[in-house]
């Protein structure tokens, strides 16, 4: 249990050392607002604070800097929330208000506005593509036997897949079972479209498409459902503007990390309500155990869609970011159910 002067001295370290990167010295903590302690009285704390595991000596000369635990602690039990300043909240406000139709293009700019606000990168989980419905269906010929599908979706996914055309299956007749798809499949949810085609289209088809059972294998080409995640990015470059990160190979690291969509999913992926914040070593995953992950589900109608994060060294602004994803995550969640 730490006394009310070490949890006054932790808070001052930490909130010190967000600011500067520096370590930060009993002085200059002596010398911040509402301390009232001498720096003796603050050396002798801060070494028992190291003792305790909640701060870290980088070096024999140097101030101290918040350890994993001491950040943990802040978190749960020091921390403030911020307040936006008047700038911040004119760009919350302006980029609410602005009208758009398409999910996927509210999900782009709110990771680059964050990446901004934040100088962190900012990785948003969007909504699983099969759950969205087909808004429409193009079938493009690229020769006699190949084809490339075209999808388009109510949250403006679009999504291509190249198929075999089947001997015998003329451009008239692509184009008849098109129109007929697009008729009967629009609004529908991608992981029912095959459901819906053989229950209550099979005898629809055979009456109005020749070559049925070719023309039923292509289709099964055409409706593969991709059930994964996609994964948006902003600002993965400010992590080299971060002093923890001007080792290469720990930005390499990160880099490469950025490029592997499936394991971001399962880094970011949470259906926890609320705000969630993992430090370090919290995160399990060995190329971001220098960094902090703060989190939020974003939802519609009460049913969680996806995940807005940001991502940044362990020697984070947690008051800022926590209260940024917290207003971003309830008027994003608001803003989608718009346009869903």
């Amino acid at each position: 249990m730490l006394t009310e002067r070490q949890k006054l001295i932790l808070r001052a370290v930490v909130d010190d050392y967000v600011m500067t990167a520096e370590p930060v010295g009993s002085r200059t903590v002596s010398k911040r607002e509402g301390v009232g302690f001498s720096a003796a009285t603050i050396r002798n704390e801060m070494a028992d604070l190291e003792e305790m595991g909640y701060l870290e000596q980088p070096h024999t000369s140097a101030g101290r800097i918040p350890s994993h635990k001491g950040y943990r602690y802040y978190v749960d039990h020091l921390m403030e929330p911020a307040r936006l300043s008047r700038m911040e909240m004119m760009a919350f406000r302006r980029f609410f208000a602005r009208k758009r139709d398409e999910v996927e293009q509210v999900i782009q700019e709110t990771a680059s506005i964050l990446s901004q606000m934040t100088n962190y990168t900012s990785i948003i989980l969007g909504p699983k593509v099969f759950e969205s419905t087909l808004k429409h269906l193009q079938v493009i010929p690229l020769s006699e036997r190949a084809a490339v599908v075209i999808f388009v979706t109510n949250t403006g996914h679009v999504e291509k897949r190249r198929i075999s055309v089947p001997e015998g299956v003329s451009l008239s007749s692509i184009e008849k079972l098109v129109n007929l798809l697009n008729t009967k499949l629009t609004g529908i949810p991608l992981y029912k479209l095959k459901r819906v085609v053989y229950w209550e289209l099979m005898d629809e088809l055979r009456r109005h498409i020749d070559h049925y059972e070719s023309v039923m294998s292509m289709i099964d080409q055409m409706l593969e459902t991709d059930h994964g995640e996609r994964v948006f990015f902003s600002g993965a470059t400010n992590m080299l503007n971060q002093p923890e990160f001007q080792d290469v190979e720990k930005v390499k690291t990160l880099l490469d990390l950025f490029e592997n969509s499936e394991t971001m999913v399962q880094l970011f992926e949470s259906r926890e309500e609320g705000v969630q914040v993992r430090i370090g070593r919290e995160n399990d995953m060995e190329a971001v155990n220098n960094c902090s992950i703060i989190s939020a589900t974003y939802t519609v109608d009460g049913r969680p869609l996806g995940t807005i994060g940001i991502l940044g060294p362990t020697r984070m602004d947690y008051r800022k970011v926590i209260t940024l994803l917290d207003v971003f995550s309830k008027h994003f969640s608001e803003h989608l159910r718009r346009l869903y």
